[in-house]
């Protein structure tokens, strides 16, 4: 396979553009992140723009989207506190990751944008060969990227690529959390995840959080690192302000 349809993004023909969401650092009240969504410039949802990647155009798509989020995270001044930016990448669509990341490097050197704020994050939901991605993380850790396994506990991957890999940061699939408060189950099995991520070093962070139940449970537990909607919904080519609520937690804690 040739880099000729990963070069600049040339090939994807429907124009796109980012919404960023925060993840959130609840215990020092600051912005660990912002994740990169891609949106249509049109306003059209991220469904509606991934209905057009085929194999023909994946590799331009995702070289499309990394540049689009970092020259939007340059313009917004993304990284002027400390934050993160996390970049969603198709394992699929990176033959060979030394040449399929001269479009981020380029990006980010002609606007600035410290290579050291970058997460390249993925989702294990998609059915990879375990090699392949190894090859991939390991690359990218090399060069000085953090890396983030997405949507974990639902998909191809789990346990036996944390086994071989270890990334900077796991982001526990938002079933897992979706109503944690009520549901038993829910609690033990994210407590014993929390409690293997530690061992290892790796920063925990819970999304789809939506309610102050949610946000109760998951701080009972020792989560600091939260994204969803309680706090702050996307924005299109904006960084919106997050909702710095005082739940039942935080007033227990403090009293």
């Amino acid at each position: 396979m040739s880099c000729v349809g990963c070069q600049d993004g040339a090939g994807f023909e429907v124009p796109i553009t980012m919404a960023f969401q925060p993840i959130v650092d609840v215990e020092n009240q600051q912005v660990f992140a912002y994740e990169a969504l891609v949106r249509g410039q049109g306003g059209q949802g991220a469904a509606d723009i991934l209905s057009h990647i085929s194999a023909d155009n994946r590799y331009s798509f995702d070289q499309l989207c990394r540049k689009t989020a970092i020259e939007l995270a340059a313009t917004l001044n993304l990284s002027a506190g400390g934050a993160n930016l996390s970049i969603n990448f198709l394992p699929n669509a990176v033959y060979e990751p030394r040449a399929c990341i001269r479009v981020t490097l380029a990006a980010a050197l002609q606007t600035g944008f410290p290579l050291n704020r970058i997460i390249f994050e993925f989702t294990e939901g998609e059915e990879i060969d375990t090699r392949h991605i190894l090859n991939i993380l390991r690359c990218y850790r090399s060069m000085g990227f953090k890396t983030a396994i997405d949507d974990f506990g639902a998909g191809y991957a789990g346990l036996g690529l944390l086994s071989k890999f270890q990334p900077d940061i796991v982001k526990l699939d938002m079933d897992l959390v979706r109503g944690i408060d009520t549901d038993r189950a829910k609690r033990t099995i994210v407590r014993h995840t929390l409690a293997m991520l530690r061992e290892f070093n790796i920063e925990p962070v819970c999304e789809g959080i939506e309610t102050v139940g949610e946000y109760d449970a998951l701080r009972d537990l020792g989560v600091s690192l939260l994204q969803g909607y309680l706090l702050a919904k996307p924005a299109i080519a904006a960084l919106p302000s997050v909702s710095w609520v005082n739940p039942t937690f935080e007033m227990a804690r403090s009293a």
